[in-house]
């Protein structure tokens, strides 16, 4: 006998107010995926729909190329050489990375809430620093990582002012430039801080703007810091030249995000042009990262 599908059919019309009686309307046969799909009427309104009609790929007319893009992106390379590789339009690879940024994004958020409430005990967190088209203006991506499972609990992207001897020249040219990352690391533990313990044992490295943020949403919450260390040729500058690193677990994951995401390469000409769209790419490799890398 097969399965019974766990489709749950519903009206799309939100205007529809009256007891919904759905009732199955035929087939039809989607030409871009060689899929048969099951069609739907409402008793109610009359209104007519299908299984696809509320689902993210609605109107899409290149779905078969969609799982492989997604394994493209998050594998080291750009959205150009994709299209290429695919034979598709660069426009194209262009709205499905909007697509794939979005569907992933809500993956990651239905799994972090399948997470039981206080049961992480151990969290890595760090700041990676890369660019905004230019160096003169820098964005910092601050990450928080279970060291026990290796999985990302999530990533935020702002932006900082140039530091160093870059800072008077991106002044001159673009102006004062806001700093954003207090408020980047708020949004990263107000989305985590119920999945971690009361008592969880926080590491990083001796940055000052730290302890305020973990004591505004963990006050209980021990807190060790590690001195910065020098980083080796290996894994691009993420990991460390030291004989122990006890901060390897969210380093390693720093330098796997240097290799997997084109954008985020050291001395590469696939920069961010616009900020969201790095966190956007984030999301796709975080979901790859957690279901796929981590468990082979």
């Amino acid at each position: 006998m097969s399965k019974k599908s766990s489709y749950k059919a519903s009206c799309p019309d939100l205007s529809c107010n009256s007891p919904q009686k759905i009732k199955k309307d035929g087939f039809y046969f989607r030409k871009n995926d060689s899929r048969k799909v099951q069609r739907f009427k409402c008793l109610s309104c009359g209104k007519k729909f299908s299984r696809s009609t509320s689902q993210l790929e609605y109107y899409q007319k290149k779905r078969r190329v969609n799982h492989l893009l997604f394994k493209l992106l998050v594998s080291g390379v750009s959205q150009r050489r994709a299209a290429l590789v695919l034979r598709i339009n660069k426009n194209t690879v262009t709205r499905k990375f909007y697509y794939l940024a979005k569907k992933y994004s809500l993956k990651n958020r239905a799994w972090l809430q399948q997470i039981k409430d206080r049961s992480i005990f151990n969290v890595q967190v760090d700041d990676l620093i890369t660019t905004e088209h230019t160096k003169l203006k820098p964005l910092t991506v601050c990450c928080a990582v279970n060291p026990q499972t290796r999985e990302i609990l999530g990533a935020k992207v702002g932006r900082i002012p140039a530091f160093g001897l870059l800072a008077e020249k991106s002044r001159k040219k673009y102006g004062k430039r806001e700093n954003e990352h207090p408020k980047v690391l708020k949004e990263l533990f107000c989305e985590i801080s119920e999945k971690l313990s009361q008592n969880t044992l926080i590491q990083s490295d001796d940055h000052k703007l730290y302890p305020h943020i973990f004591k505004l949403y963990l006050p209980h919450a021990q807190h060790q810091t590690y001195r910065g260390e020098r980083g080796c040729v290996s894994g691009q500058g993420e990991l460390k030249r030291v004989y122990y690193d006890p901060l390897f677990v969210i380093n390693h994951t720093y330098a796997m995000l240097r290799a997997n995401i084109n954008r985020l390469v050291r001395r590469t000409w696939c920069t961010t042009k616009i900020k969201e769209n790095l966190q956007r790419h984030l999301e796709m490799y975080i979901w790859y990262h957690n279901h796929i890398l981590i468990k082979q």
